[in-house]
């Protein structure tokens, strides 16, 4: 029994360094094809190390590489984490971090850049090409802020006018109707004047119930233009409270 128990430890030790020799030997290859730029081939020969060995930090962070270089963005960042997963407590961990977030800039994902970078100085606090990516991640997220804002303020400008612009066409269609009114009411005078003047030969005169209409016209028109008034300071102080808020 424990000679079967010993042939067996054997045979995993043998299979385990095997295994090992062989994730090596593909880590190598891959190594020599991505410094000659064959990248696809690089792929197959990393993915050939983590078939052998899973957990191979150095293969998931170089098949990173190489698919930053392929530009699948999305395949690098898969196996950035992986890598640092792995380096996080190691001294390579600051330059898995560093390239996981060269890969998000590359995709204008600009916080997970930013956390990326503070992630890679945390563990390398003296690395000038983090610091200075970390810098341009931030710049660029503080502009995009900008803009979204700068469009919002845009759009609710374009509806303020839109707005004031259907005050404005109510209030012409509102002037035309009074216009209108006041029009036919000195028209009905005239003829009634005119009537007057061929039937009596008199000066003619405004009836009472023609002075009560040119009143009401009146009255109505002056409520217009203090309505009008009112509107218009009401508009003006709505856009400061809006300019000062924003």
């Amino acid at each position: 029994m424990k000679r079967f128990l010993f042939t067996t430890i054997l045979i995993l030790c043998t299979c385990a360094v095997c295994l090992a020799q062989s994730e090596r030997k593909n880590v190598r290859r891959g190594n020599r094809d991505f410094r000659k730029s064959r990248y696809e081939q690089a792929e197959i020969d990393y993915k050939k190390a983590l078939l052998a060995d899973s957990t191979s930090a150095a293969a998931a962070y170089n098949l990173g590489n190489t698919y930053y270089r392929l530009e699948n963005f999305t395949e690098a960042d898969k196996y950035f984490k992986q890598a640092s997963d792995s380096l996080a407590s190691t001294k390579y961990g600051a330059d898995s971090y560093h390239n996981a977030g060269n890969s998000m800039l590359r995709q204008r994902n600009w916080q997970g850049a930013i956390d990326a970078y503070k992630n890679a100085l945390r563990r390398n606090p003296d690395d000038m090409d983090t610091k200075t990516n970390l810098a341009y991640a931030q710049k660029m997220l503080e502009n995009e802020q900008q803009n979204q804002n700068q469009d919002q303020n845009q759009d609710q400008n374009q509806n303020q006018n839109q707005d004031q612009n259907q005050d404005q066409d109510q209030n012409k269609d509102q002037n035309k109707d009074d216009n209108q009114n006041d029009k036919d009411q000195q028209d009905q005078q005239n003829q009634q004047n005119q009537q007057d003047r061929k039937d009596g030969g008199q000066q003619p005169k405004i009836s009472p119930q023609a002075a009560q209409q040119m009143l009401q016209a009146i009255q109505a028109q002056e409520k217009e233009t203090q309505d009008k008034v009112n509107r218009e300071k009401a508009l003006k102080l709505q856009s400061k409270q809006k300019e000062k808020n924003w």
